[in-house]
């Protein structure tokens, strides 16, 4: 498809935009559901909760560790390539699943397929994206492509925990299986690679349209691999890295995997759990689009700061809000949905900031395999937690103080490199 800057008025970084959270949100789908899906399965198959927990884990560490490369591919093969293959690996691996009976063909299916799948449309993608396509408006892009996490949530979870409660569990896998294959033709039709291929510069940047655009070549691997040996000898790397592990142990490992789980526990019926996950998805995605406009306007590190503390403060709440009256969830909904994932446009800023735009994609999906380690990390030890002690008590505490220290770690980021640009205008 032929488009030139004089036979449209909208500028096509927006259409590239609107095609990829689409995919996003395809694809938080198929993030959603585990959660939806844990205790069902484990009541099938009589396996505990660390027992399915450790199929979610296995595949929330691949969602993260394929991160990087991702980011390498999508130099290699471009983005449109890599979201298809994406969307297919989703749409297979939910698909088989209903077939799958033995605690190994989960961990094939859901654990790599679909976690291979997850990782190359994640926020790695939203990041490469925004930085490819936007020069102006790049948090705000950013922060709203992340949200189709939260628009996911919405969107899935409800209909989901109705499916499985009317249908059974194995209907789930497969609204997502439709969902990530419905996906394919809109990428296949709509989505390109970089601006020069609609004959334009990125969006806000003026001048001619490049003749050519470097393509990145040799092995993608490798390039992940070596730009991670460059930026771990940069304090702000560990920095950015060990905050967001703790942003993975805080959101998706522990709230989007056992939330609903822990309500079942006190007596919370599923679907109104998962409502209140949808709800939390709403107020997310107000909060994560506005983060991505705080982003482009104040220091991202107080951001961080703001943004931790009060996740901090709404985990240590939750046990109690669980116990208590109805008024005391929705407090917790709103204030915990508000910065559930506002944390990655100022991430993504910060990382820019400090390793330069030709890196900072794949120096991102590093940080985001530390996000999901994290989240691993979170989603089978509180499975553990849960089988030892009966409750998720310990494992919400643990959380929120982690997310009161690295409200305390993300306030040195970038400042060394502040004082020498300083140091270099004097």
């Amino acid at each position: 498809m032929s488009i030139t800057p004089s036979s449209r008025k909208l500028h096509y970084a927006w259409i590239v935009a609107g095609v990829t959270f689409v995919a996003l949100l395809a694809a938080a789908g198929a993030r959603a559901a585990p959660g939806v899906l844990l205790l069902p399965l484990g009541n099938e198959f009589q396996w505990s909760r660390a027992t399915v927990s450790s199929i979610v884990s296995i595949n929330i560490f691949l969602y993260g560790l394929v991160g990087p490369f991702a980011a390498a591919l999508y130099q290699r093969f471009g983005l449109r390539r890599c979201m298809i293959a994406a969307m297919l690996l989703l749409s297979v691996g939910y698909g088989l699943s209903t077939l799958a009976t033995q605690y190994w063909q989960f961990i094939v299916l859901w654990g790599f397929v679909v976690g291979l799948g997850s990782g190359m449309a994640a926020t790695v993608l939203g990041a490469a994206v925004a930085n490819r396509w936007f020069t102006e408006r790049r948090g705000l892009v950013m922060g709203v492509l992340t949200a189709s996490t939260a628009t996911g949530q919405l969107v899935f979870l409800p209909a989901l925990a109705r499916v499985v409660t009317d249908n059974g569990w194995r209907g789930a896998p497969l609204v997502v299986a439709a969902a990530t294959a419905l996906a394919i033709p809109f990428i296949w039709w709509l989505m390109r690679d970089h601006p020069r291929d609609v004959g334009q510069r990125p969006y806000g940047e003026t001048g001619p349209v490049l003749d050519k655009v470097p393509v990145a070549t040799g092995n993608p691997a490798m390039r992940a691999i070596t730009t991670l040996f460059e930026a771990m000898r940069v304090r702000d790397f560990w920095l950015l890295a060990g905050s967001f592990f703790v942003c993975g142990a805080s959101t998706n490992g522990l709230i989007g995997t056992h939330l609903i789980s822990a309500a079942f526990d006190c007596n919370i019926p599923e679907v109104r759990a998962a409502g209140l996950l949808a709800a939390m998805g709403l107020f997310d995605l107000i909060g994560t689009t506005a983060s991505g406009w705080l982003s482009d306007r104040y220091n991202s590190r107080y951001l961080l700061f703001a943004y931790y503390g009060l996740r901090g403060l709404s985990l240590l709440f939750l046990p109690s809000a669980l116990l208590g009256p109805a008024s005391g969830l929705a407090i917790f909904a709103l204030f915990y949905g508000l910065d559930w994932i506002a944390t990655v446009p100022p991430t993504v800023k910060l990382t820019g900031e400090v390793f330069g735009r030709e890196k900072a994609s794949i120096v991102f999906g590093w940080i985001v395999a530390a996000h999901q380690v994290g989240a691993a990390f979170a989603a089978y030890g509180a499975g553990v937690l849960r089988t030892v002690t009966g409750s998720y008590t310990l494992a919400f505490f643990s959380a929120g103080a982690l997310c009161v220290i690295a409200a305390l770690v993300v306030l040195p980021i970038g400042k060394k490199r502040a004082a020498s640009l300083e140091t270099a205008r004097a």
